[in-house]
């Protein structure tokens, strides 16, 4: 039986980076992928333009985007951060552009995408390193030997796959999450690390739209709106707010600003649960009720509103409602609003009441969502949750509980904000548990 030094379990980009530092600190590495091709997640990054990173030079405000986990990426960072990743992409002939919210992408050649780009820069330092990259290759299970007393690790003996047994001085499990399972994310990782004694922070979809109880938001499905505001109730007290751009689907809403807040999601459900009295009780599944709040004209106070629909009635009075709607909002929008409002759509402008415009203007400024949960691991860009951070060393990426375990990439309890934050904690902490040896 081949022995290796390093056995790294995962060909994404957490996987390839800990491949190409472990075989640059001369280490025999060998580098196992269930799928045919390697970073086929990677590829999908950006629409294929790959955001590989984000221009942030604050280190601390970059920390801050993931949440009260961002402090375990200090080491990380402090090593092999945002600034160190795109020195190692462009001393590897990668040209960068900047673009909005500071995302940065690789800039494509003639007939290739971005993450095709980044993806043979790494395969190319692969191959440089001699790496063994056996693809097809899935791993049914990791043989562990348990503690024999007390205070002693565990260790990790070897590798059970459906052909052979494979052996190594360490092994690091860079397998990803459950998000996009068609790219062979389905949550092996978490198996390995419990089999050595880890605990799985639970997990679920994260930068994935969410699912709403009201069944008209598909007469706005694909509508696309900017500059909007959505606040966040969690049994009416308001929890977060958001401005931006979002999306209706014919099963909830999506966009940028509605992914970015999916991650809480199950927190504030779970808040709305414990919270609920018995008059909430059956106002949502479980009881509770978490609402979005969408505000479609945020620069207007309510009573600028009001003025201005009351002005522009009165100036086209003998048009219909249904019209004159478009002088206010999306001509695709205008489905959903007439459903929601009580006014007739044939109805000349001129007879809407005063009534009935401050109604309009109420539910322009308060159109009312019921988060009815999120959508599946299928078309979620990442996880949140995985193997507990308190269980690893943060400056080695070393299991707590197996001396020769480490792990890299999104199967660790980190997830942040789309912008190129996750794909850096793969490049960071592959970069740590790859040189690890050296520590």
């Amino acid at each position: 039986m081949e022995r290796f030094d390093t056995i790294i379990i995962g060909g994404g980009p957490a996987g390839l980076m800990a491949a190409i530092q472990a075989s640059s600190a001369g280490e025999r590495v060998l580098l196992l992928e269930k799928n045919a091709n390697l970073g086929v997640k990677l590829l999908l990054s950006g629409r294929g333009r790959c955001n590989f990173t984000n221009g942030e030079e604050n280190t601390d405000a970059f920390l801050d985007r993931y949440g009260e986990n961002g402090r375990f990426l200090y080491s990380a960072f402090s090593r092999f951060g945002p600034a160190q990743t795109l020195d190692f992409f462009h001393q590897n002939g990668v040209e960068t552009v900047m673009e909005r919210g500071k995302r940065i992408f690789p800039v494509p050649g003639r007939a290739d995408s971005g993450g095709q780009r980044i993806l043979d820069v790494l395969l190319l330092l692969c191959k440089k390193g001699n790496v063994r990259i056996l693809r097809n290759a899935s791993v049914k299970a990791m043989k562990v030997r348990k503690p024999r007393r007390e205070g002693e690790l565990a260790h990790a003996e070897r590798l059970i796959t459906g052909v052979e047994e494979l052996e190594a001085k360490r092994y690091i499990i860079a397998t990803g999450g459950k998000s996009y399972p068609k790219t062979g994310s389905t949550g092996d990782g978490y198996r390995f690390a419990q089999a050595a004694g880890h605990t799985i922070v639970p997990t679920y979809p994260a930068l994935v739209p969410i699912r709403t109880r009201e069944t008209w938001v598909k007469l706005a499905h694909g509508c696309n709106l900017r500059n909007v505001n959505i606040t966040v109730m969690v049994n009416g007290r308001k929890a977060e707010e958001h401005f931006g751009e979002m999306e209706f689907t014919n099963f909830g809403v999506s966009g940028p600003i509605v992914m970015e807040m999916s991650a809480r999601v199950p927190d504030w459900i779970d808040e709305a649960k414990r919270g609920t009295s018995p008059e909430e009780k059956g106002e949502a599944p479980g009881g509770g009720v978490v609402q979005l709040s969408l505000d479609l004209k945020p620069a207007l106070p309510h009573d600028k509103l009001r003025t201005r629909i009351a002005q522009d009635f009165q100036t086209e009075g003998s048009r219909r409602f249904d019209g004159a709607l478009r002088r206010l909002v999306p001509g695709h929008l205008i489905p959903m609003i007439l459903e929601l409002s009580d006014v007739p759509p044939d109805k000349p402008v001129a007879y809407i009441s005063s009534e009935e415009i401050e109604a309009l203007t109420r539910l322009l400024k308060d159109i009312r969502l019921t988060v009815n949960g999120l959508w599946s691991f299928n078309n979620a860009v990442v996880t949140r949750g995985g193997v507990s951070l308190k269980e690893v060393d943060p400056r080695t990426m070393r299991s707590r509980l197996c001396d020769n375990l480490y792990f890299a990439g999104e199967v660790l309890d980190l997830n942040g904000p789309s912008g190129g934050f996750n794909l850096q904690v793969c490049w960071s902490t592959g970069y740590i548990a790859g040189r690890a040896a050296e520590a």
